[in-house]
């Protein structure tokens, strides 16, 4: 008779330090396999040089060595999660499978999937907290309905964080309980169809001083003074809650920043049809140009407006844009263009090495003035009087856009004041109608 054993299913979580999941996987009691699925139904969507799949790869390689030094492996497979499940099922006595939570509509059809079928073998599924602070269902207002508006949340947030502590699961102590086992077969990123892409990857380091210049620096894209951990938190190579606890200890101001990525989660969790539609379905109204001419010029940085240039160009170059310039640009498609924000959302989701789904989304609704907790739709940034303000000295977009001092630079495509005034118009006419 073989032996039973739990399954760790990694996800967004890919570490051994502080994982929630591993911990209580390890804690049952039962030997411990780790698994790892490179899903093929989000792969198939994707080029196959896409970085953050390479990211992926070497994370994976990383784990799976580090459980090799433990006399353990990683059960590695490519294609659907409930045939990986299944083979699983087949191979192994399995008693139960633990995992962190997923938050994302794709994500949660998939591990109810998973789960039904676990059943049916009588194997049990349990999924824990462990990318975000705060489940879906932590911070809800006194009727119990969940929160729309981001300074209440946040207030609530705050109040139920001084309740909490900020230990860390000692996994890493744990490790003695992973199944004993020769190393299983590696899979390489061309065997799941992949090749290495050019980009660099940010460092996974919480830097102190970054932390505490954080809200006198953040808003100058010239300085390197925002954290480059987006990609980290994105597939959990760093923990939450260490990241939080710095936070509190050294920037409220970042605080507030990973409170705004708790709450667009739990906005896309209680609102899944945000992912397609606006959050106010009055805005759906909206007739958008969609100038296909238009939407190549801004994916490539020659709109005419330095600053909205330079960072599709910091974009296209790196997978990263400052996050001051990803307001600034948003706004400039959907209010100069008229540009529908779920193009430049796509376009997003394609080139950030930190794309998350619900931050992404959130970000975009809030610029296009069509989400919750949104700037009006009569607040258009001007990207010449942002550029004046957070790159007085020309060195951010002169570092991307090397022909803004030539006459070559194109004019801008279109006058900000006409282009502001339509927006507001069109907007109007169309929430009036709606």
């Amino acid at each position: 008779m073989k032996e039973k054993i739990n399954l760790f299913w990694f996800r967004r979580d890919l570490r051994i330090a502080d994982n929630h999941g591993l911990y209580r996987a390890l804690a049952a009691g039962k030997p411990v396999l780790p698994v790892f699925i490179y899903d093929a139904t989000i792969l198939n969507d994707l080029e196959d040089n896409d970085s953050r799949v390479e990211f992926i790869a070497d994370q994976v390689n990383r784990l799976k060595e580090e459980f090799e030094r433990n006399n353990s492996t990683l059960w590695i497979y490519h294609g659907k999660p409930l045939n990986a499940f299944k083979r699983l099922w087949v191979e192994y006595e399995v008693e139960a499978v633990y995992t962190n939570a997923d938050y994302e509509p794709y994500g949660r059809e998939r591990d109810g999937r998973v789960a039904t079928f676990l059943r049916t073998q009588n194997i049990e599924f349990f999924s824990y907290k462990d990318q975000l602070m705060f489940h879906q269902n932590d911070i809800r207002k006194n009727d119990g309905k969940p929160y729309t508006v981001f300074t209440p949340y946040r207030n609530k947030w705050l109040e139920q964080f001084r309740h909490i502590e900020l230990d860390e699961y000692p996994s890493p102590k744990l490790l003695h309980g992973l199944l004993k086992t020769e190393p299983l077969k590696d899979i390489t990123l061309r065997d799941i169809g992949f090749r290495r892409g050019s980009l660099e990857f940010p460092e996974k380091k919480i830097d102190k001083p970054i932390l505490k210049n954080y809200e006198a620096l953040r808003d100058f894209p010239a300085m390197d003074a925002t954290s480059h951990l987006g990609i980290h938190l994105r597939f959990g190579t760093i923990s939450i809650r260490k990241l939080t606890k710095k936070a509190v200890q050294h920037s409220a101001v970042f605080l507030n920043e990973l409170i705004w990525r708790n709450f667009y989660a739990d906005i896309l969790w209680h609102f899944p049809y945000v992912a397609e539609r606006s959050f106010k379905p009055a805005y759906d109204h909206i007739p958008w140009i969609n100038s296909e001419k238009d939407f190549a010029r801004w994916c490539e940085g020659t709109t005419g407006y330095p600053l909205v240039d330079a960072g599709m160009r910091q974009l296209n170059e790196t997978g990263y844009m400052h996050n001051r310039i990803r307001m600034v640009v948003a706004s400039f498609l959907c209010k100069h263009l008229l540009i529908d924000w779920r193009w430049g959302e796509a376009y997003f989701a394609e080139k950030l090495l930190d794309y998350e789904l619900a931050s992404n989304n959130g970000g975009w609704q809030w610029a296009a003035g069509t989400g919750c907790d949104a700037a009006p739709y009569f607040r258009v940034f001007n990207p010449t009087l942002q550029a004046q303000k957070f790159d007085p000295e020309f060195k951010y977009i002169r570092r991307w856009v090397p022909e803004f001092d030539d006459l070559s630079y194109p004019q801008p495509m279109v006058e900000h004041k006409l282009a502001r005034q339509r927006a507001i118009d069109t907007y109007k006419k169309a929430l009036a109608s709606g």
